[in-house]
């Protein structure tokens, strides 16, 4: 019995050691969970010049880029101090003179140049947008040249590709060596290890460590925030919000963003070749119902490609709203009727079937399908859904006739960047072949429009040649949510969706 009580106390000493360690560690790690990590999302890795890395590096605490947005999305000073146009090509860059990357390397317009130089080597995004044709370097300031006008360089230099890297120490992502205030310590295509990095020109980190982890099914993404694994987490469904809203244990960041269900056709698939059959699609999507009942209200009815809190968008177009019966009409008006009473549309013979690709890391995609199912069931047409995250095989193969995506449209402040990467022939996300040379003659001219009221007018007029076209469909802008334990602090969603993790984050 003495024994026993012996082992007793010892145990219960031990136990109590455990805890007071436990307590008094001083430790800070932050567990992060995000659907918008990984291979599917062509961002596993910290090369910024390499796919959608970059957001990867900029939205992780890796990398900086020249200038950032503000919350009303205007561009900002970052790594810069100030820019002057020499002329309407010519731009030049003061950069600060107290950054370091991580390996202790002072950032120098020459180190600028050289990442710059890289970028527009590798990335045809980047090349096609900046069109630069010369850098030069002088001690801390960095002068652009570029083939064209460039009245958006500014806002393209804060797009995440614009991230400055020591190229001098390679871009593996082991080696990357960024100017955030956190380095890699690790990465796979599931988890990234991040530590301070100890040259961050803003003074320490909060953090000790952070693991940012992939986890693209959003159950489970919902049940380790409840059950302890991770401190915070993105891309939640919307349907999970209501776990976490009126738990005193969490709190949620959210703001309305630019990210867009959008919607492409395939102009080559013979039956959307036909304007009318294209319109009776769009009338077809009930986007109202759409935003409040699937996305139980964290999104709003789009009209065309942007927001209403932006200038060119929300009310600057008109779409074709809601309307069966005018979609039927067109429908009959295009040769598709219901001739054999299976109460869908045909044409000599043929029934009116499409395929609709989208894919399921969006947690809300797949439920857009099932309701555009529905909803073209109504007007006679019958829709083949396809979510898969196997989605840019189907696209490359001509293996469907309506894409729908996430798409941030206006992720430079800017309408011009959505048009140039998708409503162009030369588009890279042109994928159903739209040709417009409306579109194109008034894209042109925004490329060389400074003024920034012109802007706008032509941009709102390029989104009502898209709408009047039907060349895309646009269902719904989304609201983001970050949802994080109550005792994490300074971890905020922003409304371009590119910064996340801060040298201000930190535990309590």
């Amino acid at each position: 019995m003495k024994f026993l009580s012996v082992l007793l106390l010892a145990a219960a000493l031990l136990i109590s050691a455990c805890g007071s360690e436990k307590q008094t560690s001083t430790e800070k790690v932050f567990r992060y969970g995000t659907t918008a990590y990984g291979i599917a999302m062509e961002n596993a890795g910290m090369d910024a010049h390499e796919s959608y890395q970059c957001w990867s590096a900029i939205r992780y605490g890796v990398g900086e880029t020249l200038f950032k947005f503000d919350a009303a999305m205007q561009s900002q000073p970052w790594l810069a101090t100030k820019y002057e146009f020499i002329d309407d090509y010519t731009v030049r860059i003061t950069l600060r003179d107290e950054v370091y990357f991580t390996n202790g390397s002072k950032m120098t317009g020459a180190a600028v140049k050289a990442c710059l130089e890289d970028l527009i080597g590798r990335h045809n995004r980047a090349r096609g947008d900046l069109a630069i044709t010369g850098i030069a370097a002088e001690g801390q300031t960095v002068t652009i040249t570029s083939a064209n006008k460039v009245p958006v360089l500014i806002n393209y230099l804060c797009d995440p590709y614009g991230c400055i890297m020591d190229m001098s120490r390679g871009t593996d992502d082991a080696q990357i060596s960024g100017t955030g205030p956190y380095m890699v310590q690790s990465l796979t295509p599931k988890e990234v290890v991040l530590v301070p990095n100890p040259n961050y020109w803003g003074g320490r980190p909060g953090l000790d460590k952070i693991i940012v982890s992939s986890i693209t099914d959003g159950n489970t993404l919902a049940l380790a925030l409840q059950n302890g694994e991770i401190d915070a987490a993105q891309g939640l469904p919307y349907a999970s919000l209501s776990l976490f809203e009126n738990d005193p244990a969490y709190k949620i960041s959210s703001t309305d963003t630019s990210r867009t269900f959008h919607a492409a056709f395939n102009f080559n698939t013979p039956a959307l070749t036909d304007a009318r059959v294209r319109r009776a699609i769009a009338l077809c999507m009930d986007k109202e119902t759409f935003a409040r009942v699937q996305l139980l209200g964290n999104g709003i009815a789009a009209k065309g490609a942007f927001p209403p809190n932006l200038p060119f968008g929300g009310d600057a177009v008109t779409d074709s709203g809601h309307n069966q019966q005018e979609a039927r009409r067109l429908l009959a008006e295009a040769g598709w009727q219901d001739t054999d009473g299976d109460g869908y549309v045909d044409k000599n013979g043929a029934p009116l079937t499409l395929r609709w690709l989208t894919y399921t890391s969006r947690q809300e995609l797949p439920l857009l399908a099932e309701a555009a199912q529905s909803w073209l069931k109504q007007a006679g047409i019958r829709l083949e859904i396809n979510p898969t995250d196997g989605y840019n095989d189907y696209l490359r193969r001509g293996k469907w006739d309506i894409y729908a995506k996430a798409f941030v449209t206006a992720p430079t402040g800017d309408a011009q960047y959505y048009f140039t990467t998708h409503a162009l022939a030369s588009s890279a996300y042109n994928n159903g072949g739209y040709h417009s040379a409306k579109a194109e003659a008034l894209a042109a001219e925004l490329a060389n429009e400074f003024n920034p009221n012109r802007r706008t007018a032509l941009a709102a007029e390029l989104s009502q040649t898209l709408l009047d076209d039907d060349a895309f469909m646009y269902i719904a802008h989304l609201k983001m949510s970050l949802v994080m334990k109550a005792n994490v602090q300074n971890f905020a969603a922003h409304p371009c969706d590119y910064y996340e993790i801060t040298k201000d984050l930190t535990i309590d």
